[in-house]
């Protein structure tokens, strides 16, 4: 961790959180819930089949203790990821886990793209929203799924983000994932591109309607670092930052095309279905 920046006020957490409900972060549990430190949701351990952590998601993963004997080395189903996958398959009625694993990682990294991006394309300075710091309740909805119990900053730099984003949570959470289930390291590895560039984007919009040109700006070169660098580099394409793979939306009764997705129609049909305006992180 670099050294700790100034701290944010509560005002300036709030103006991060004008740009869209995607990034406000609250600093209290807006009610009763089954708020839990994000720690509880990446400590899966891996089933028997499943892959170890994947290099390219998690350069730095935590050591996995071996299971102690007699007791089960399956994921905990009553884990906060494990309630989330299961609640977004029932609610897009998919039975493929990939799916329903792919939406929970591409939201929640939208999530934390969103509120470290902004703030420091805004203050220079952005939350330490280290894993134990952050609380999630898996069965509710953004803004109010995310709370943080933290004070810490950290400089505002691309280096900074990819630490405390890519490494802090996106690895973690891509190893768990996988350890519960089939799902594509690629995949996931697109999905934090294409959640990165839907930040972003939306930034940048609310950025020009406020007159706040500097901070679509800044916004924009630490995208463009932390997309240059090889743990997203290729993950997305062109100046529409279009991705380059897909999140398997589409394979959801009634699903269709997220704005950036890799299809210009889902496969398998002859014309091009609907598309998502809010891009990747819209499921």
């Amino acid at each position: 961790m670099g050294t700790e920046a100034r701290r944010l006020t509560a005002a300036e957490l709030r103006a991060v959180g004008e740009a869209g409900g995607f990034f406000t972060l609250l600093a209290a549990p807006p009610a009763p819930g089954r708020y839990a430190p994000l720690t509880r949701a990446y400590a899966l351990r891996p089933t028997a089949c499943s892959p170890g952590p994947d290099p390219a998601l998690n350069p730095h993963p935590a050591p996995n203790p071996d299971p102690k004997p007699g007791t089960d080395p399956h994921p905990d189903p009553d884990s906060p990821l494990a309630v989330r996958v299961a609640r977004v398959a029932e609610g897009l009625r998919t039975r493929e886990y990939r799916v329903a694993a792919s939406l929970v990682q591409l939201g929640l990294a939208a999530r934390l793209w969103s509120v470290t991006l902004g703030s420091a394309a805004l203050h220079g300075v952005f939350p330490d929203v280290s894993p134990g710091t952050l609380h999630w309740d898996p069965t509710r909805s953004t803004p109010d799924e995310l709370w943080w119990s933290g004070t810490a900053t950290r400089p505002g730099t691309a280096r900074e983000l990819r630490e405390a984003v890519q490494y802090g949570h996106l690895g973690p959470l891509g190893d768990a994932l996988r350890a519960a289930g089939p799902v594509s390291p690629r995949l996931l590895r697109g999905n934090a591109g294409s959640a990165l560039g839907g930040a972003v984007r939306e930034f940048t919009r609310w950025a020009h309607r406020q007159g706040r040109a500097d901070a679509a700006e800044r916004a924009a070169v630490l995208a463009a670092e932390l997309l240059d660098h090889p743990d997203l580099a290729g993950t997305l394409r062109g100046p529409t930052l279009r991705r380059r793979t897909c999140c398997l939306y589409y394979r959801c009764p009634g699903g269709g095309l997220c704005g950036d997705c890799v299809f210009d129609a889902p496969p398998g049909s002859a014309a091009a279905g609907p598309r998502l305006a809010g891009g990747g992180s819209a499921p």
